[in-house]
């Protein structure tokens, strides 16, 4: 259980964090810069609850889930694998929660149209805030394969995988949010020359 009895420790005022395993680094490094884009996702999700607690508790249901997931996430990256064992065991992402996620999109995706165009992100205001956490999930996304990529950084393949299906999930959710708005907001190129 996390405990925080004090939230400003001055740690950090000489541009460092601290990781999971106690390692500094600094605030602009390409880890913290992942995971903090995790939580900007996770801020994201949270204001789009705001538009789908009262008026779709299912999604509202489906959004709280992959918010805790995303702490998950966060806590993931935040404690770097290495070849020492830790004295306690990381938590990391599971496979089990990307087939969760695979199932919901694939349950919210079958009560919709198929699509015929691609959709402007627009429609109701649940739609729009799922849109905008969908492009943070994409950031987040590009950040953490960067992160991979680096011959001295691990990032767990449930990890880049629940990601990659993230956006996925929040482009299908935001389509299931627009159903009872009257439906997505098409894409039609060239209307405007």
């Amino acid at each position: 259980m996390v405990v925080l009895n004090r939230i400003y420790t001055r740690t950090g005022d000489q541009g460092t964090t601290a990781l999971g395993t106690g390692e500094r680094r600094p605030k602009y490094d390409l880890r913290i810069e992942s995971y903090g884009t995790v939580d900007e996702t996770n801020a994201a999700i949270g204001m789009a609850r705001l538009a789908t607690s009262a008026s779709d508790p299912k999604l509202d249901d489906m959004l709280g889930r992959v918010q805790n997931d995303l702490f998950d996430l966060g806590a993931d990256l935040c404690t770097p694998e290495t070849s020492q064992k830790p004295a306690w065991e990381p938590l990391r992402i599971l496979q089990s929660q990307v087939d969760r996620l695979e199932a919901e999109i694939d349950e919210m995706n079958s009560e919709l149209e198929p699509l015929s165009s691609f959709v402007l992100p627009a429609g109701s205001a649940a739609a729009a805030a799922l849109h905008l956490a969908r492009t943070i999930s994409r950031r987040a996304e590009r950040l953490m394969v960067e992160l991979a990529a680096l011959p001295v950084e691990v990032v767990g393949d449930p990890a880049l995988k629940y990601i990659n299906r993230l956006s996925d999930f929040l482009f299908v959710a935001s389509r299931y949010a627009n159903r009872q708005a009257g439906g997505d907001v098409l894409w039609v190129p060239g209307k405007n020359r």
